[in-house]
């Protein structure tokens, strides 16, 4: 169970955000601009909040009266962004296993077995991210993000930078991800028709704020203001 409740000014902007979140897939819904990044940023410990907390399974990773503000690296968090971040140099099985090296974690051949036949990456692992399409270089992302091991996956719009057909190509490996993937994720988005298809709960958000919280009938009167 992910538990937040934070506050954070930015200039003129404020995000002040209460929330839970339990197993499969929340997503932050809302506009363009309403918070949404903001606050993964700070689950992720890449944006500090001026004040409150955050836990997971009660654990907490940032308690601001408590001045405990947990480092990216020490929350077992995986986090892929809009343009997946894969270093160009390396080979894709050299992404793959990047984040296990980086904190230290063993390498574990079935588990990269797992992750690599579900999201189809086999016949990409000797190539360089240039070569590969925008779809593929976010498949690779997630796994890279899956084999670090998290107990909990960010996505902040992950086909944002996609053209429809190449959503049309990530979009069932998101599902799988979804149903196999045994890591719950906060997955952000804008779009009403995405979050259908993906998410089992929705957290709405605007102006920096959670207006409503619970199932994916949050989505109906949204459907013709967002997408």
């Amino acid at each position: 169970m992910l538990s937040v409740d934070v506050e954070k000014r930015l200039g003129r902007f404020t995000v002040a955000a209460r929330f839970e979140a339990g197993g499969g897939v929340t997503a932050l819904f809302g506009p363009s601009g309403s918070g949404k990044t903001t606050i993964v940023n700070m689950i992720a410990g890449l944006l500090r909040p001026d004040r409150g907390s955050i836990r997971i399974d009660g654990d907490p990773l940032f308690d601001f009266d408590a001045g405990l503000d947990r480092p990216p690296h020490r929350r077992r968090i995986g986090y892929v962004f809009q343009e997946g971040r894969l270093f160009p140099h390396l080979s894709v099985a050299q992404n793959l296993v990047y984040g296990r090296w980086m904190l230290g974690i063993s390498r574990d051949a079935r588990e990269e077995e797992r992750v690599i036949a579900m999201l189809d990456i086999a016949a990409l692992l000797a190539r360089r991210p240039g070569s590969l399409s925008g779809g593929e270089r976010q498949r690779v992302a997630i796994g890279r993000a899956l084999l670090s091991r998290p107990r909990l996956l960010l996505l902040d719009e992950p086909m944002a930078s996609l053209d429809a057909a190449r959503k049309a190509e990530i979009l069932p490996y998101l599902i799988r991800l979804r149903d196999e993937g045994r890591v719950p994720m906060i997955y952000v988005s804008h779009l009403p028709s995405e979050v259908h298809r993906i998410a089992n709960a929705v957290v709405r958000l605007a102006d920096g704020r959670v207006t409503r919280t619970g199932g994916l009938d949050l989505l109906e009167a949204a459907d013709a203001e967002f997408d």
